[in-house]
């Protein structure tokens, strides 16, 4: 059996809106939804490396400060680590068109309507800005 896949995603925060990614049409995983930002960790390579990476690369902003995020994830072939991150420099922007065709910011309200790669990131992602919810989701 091969050992899953280590993915490290972020969930960029900002005024009350998640920053979410449309994965292109012509991707071979997970095409034509949106999904969070992040990807493959690397061979010798941290999480949190990864994840600044991945960040740098796709949207071309550099994390400052990131903090754990339980993340249930429906798809075993995927170790995925996800984090919630707040703080930042750059304005994201899309660096890989390839990947994603579209970046956009979410409400809470709006996120129901989407087709996520995972639909399993709905009760975290409307926990983190639901002001009323406890800070674990």
């Amino acid at each position: 059996m091969t050992p899953p896949h280590r993915i490290a995603a972020a969930v960029l925060i900002r005024d009350g809106r998640i920053l979410l990614g449309h994965r292109h049409p012509d991707r071979d995983n997970y095409p034509n939804c949106w999904d969070l930002i992040g990807g493959h960790v690397e061979a010798g390579e941290s999480v949190e490396d990864a994840l600044r990476r991945e960040c740098l690369e796709e949207i071309g902003v550099e994390i400052r400060a990131l903090e754990t995020l339980p993340l249930e994830n429906s798809d075993p072939a995927l170790d995925l680590h996800a984090f919630v991150v707040t703080d930042w420099s750059g304005e994201p922007t899309n660096q890989e068109p390839d990947e994603h065709d579209d970046l956009r910011w979410f409400r809470r309200e709006e996120l129901d309507a989407l087709v996520l790669a995972d639909p399993n990131y709905l009760r975290s992602l409307h926990a983190l800005l639901d002001p009323n919810s406890p800070n674990d989701p």
